[in-house]
């Protein structure tokens, strides 16, 4: 069996190893950056173009993460490739779960069809996907899964069991049941939301004045949708690869409802933040380039700052190379900005929106800034809050606690906060 990150020991003062190799993200961002690049060229700003960037994207990744860093052995993984169990011996299980699956697809068909929020705008997109890849997924899913079943240690999961109790079998665990169905709820809500938001990434950065990048802001802004073009691509990547021999799979779906709404309240068609909301805040400001339009050089590094805010934020994404994830925990991650932060996103995310936004500015009133400033400061608290949550569930892992403890000592943005407040 092949060595495994995830379980080996830290002592106080040793950052855990990482479940994730730095060079599976690099991987991946070469191979986006190819399919970019010859974008650019021809000008393919469609939404054909995009889910092409998935798979340039997608297939580095994989290759690094079987080839290099050998995955696919990993204790983590559940698979015993020395020990393949006899087709026959495992048949009944396979097509046990099978039904589990079938039955929790046909849910969220069910829940998709009677949202009418999925079939207007955007993610029409995103339905149109389904409907062309999930019939060949469930032709796939038979031979894929009595495959696997034979080299698991243990075949009898979440999906298992929710078939076990279709079918009227024994043995049947409620909380796997639920836990199956938490995996799944995550991967249909998020997932829908990525394939909807792709296009308009891509179109966006994509189809471009080339002239009209000579102004600074304008450059600021086409490198910014850069970074969203990266985030995005490798987010849905991370979404659809949930699969154990990648030693991507779904350890476990946080179980905790204060962690699912903090997420839910920051995404459609619950989000709170957008325009019109009880959290919009936006009434009364004007964006940075507003205030600093006439001042060029205060602009550029403006500009620049924001930038480099979002590219930490893509790096963040970037660094979990297959296994990106909201609500879940997929393997703990301890390098690239999470040996800075145990949340290098939410972070650069927030500081983002405060210096892109400037809400004690307005061009309205005090009371407007009072009252953007504030929202804004609610919408930080909900990231917080929602790191709180993450942690409790990411808790439960003795890795995270020991890397928990170790970013508490050593990390570079804890250490500034007590600097900062004088401890």
């Amino acid at each position: 069996m092949e060595h495994d990150p995830e379980q080996v020991p830290a002592s106080a003062d040793q950052r855990p190893a990482s479940a994730v190799g730095h060079g599976v993200g690099l991987a991946g961002i070469a191979g986006l950056f190819a399919w970019l690049a010859a974008a650019l060229a021809i000008g393919m700003d469609g939404p054909y173009a995009a889910l092409v960037a998935l798979v340039a994207c997608a297939l580095p990744m994989i290759g690094w993460s079987l080839l290099v860093d050998k995955v696919h052995r990993r204790a983590s993984t559940g698979i015993d490739w020395h020990d393949p169990r006899p087709l026959a011996e495992r048949r009944d299980v396979s097509l046990t779960k099978l039904a589990g699956l079938y039955l929790t697809w046909g849910g969220i068909a069910f829940l998709y069809g009677i949202g009418r929020f999925y079939w207007d705008g955007n993610f029409a997109f995103a339905m149109w996907c389904f409907g062309w890849v999930m019939p060949i997924v469930a032709i796939l899913a038979v031979p894929y899964v009595l495959w696997i079943d034979r080299y698991l240690v243990e075949p009898r999961d979440g999906a298992w069991h929710l078939g076990a109790w279709l079918t009227g079998q024994p043995g049947v665990v409620p909380e796997a049941i639920y836990g199956h169905l938490r995996a799944w709820a995550v991967k249909a809500f998020f997932l829908a939301f990525m394939l909807a938001v792709l296009p308009g990434n891509w179109a966006g950065f994509i189809h471009i004045d080339r002239a009209s990048l000579r102004d600074p802001v304008a450059l600021v802004q086409w490198l910014i949708g850069l970074m969203f073009v990266i985030d995005v691509s490798f987010a849905t990547v991370g979404y659809v690869l949930t699969l154990r021999p990648l030693d991507a799979h779904i350890r476990s779906a946080n179980p905790y409802a204060a962690a699912w709404t903090a997420a839910l309240i920051c995404y459609p068609p619950f989000i709170l933040m957008e325009s019109g909301g009880p959290l919009d805040y936006h009434p009364g400001t004007q964006d940075w380039t507003f205030w600093f339009a006439g001042h060029p050089t205060v602009s550029a590094i403006w500009g620049a700052i924001l930038v480099l805010l979002t590219a930490l934020y893509a790096w963040a994404t970037v660094a979990f190379g297959l296994r990106f994830s909201n609500l879940t925990h997929r393997g703990i991650l301890t390098h690239g900005p999470y040996a800075w932060s145990r949340h290098p996103a939410y972070l650069s995310k927030n500081l983002f929106w405060w210096l892109s936004t400037l809400p004690i500015l307005t061009t309205g009133s005090l009371i407007d800034a009072v009252r953007a400033t504030a929202l804004m400061g609610v919408v930080t608290g909900i990231y917080y809050w929602r790191a709180r949550t993450e942690e409790r569930h990411l808790g439960l892992d003795p890795v995270y606690r020991a890397y928990s403890y170790w970013m508490t000592r050593h990390g570079a943005v804890p250490r500034f906060g007590r600097w900062l407040v004088g401890r």
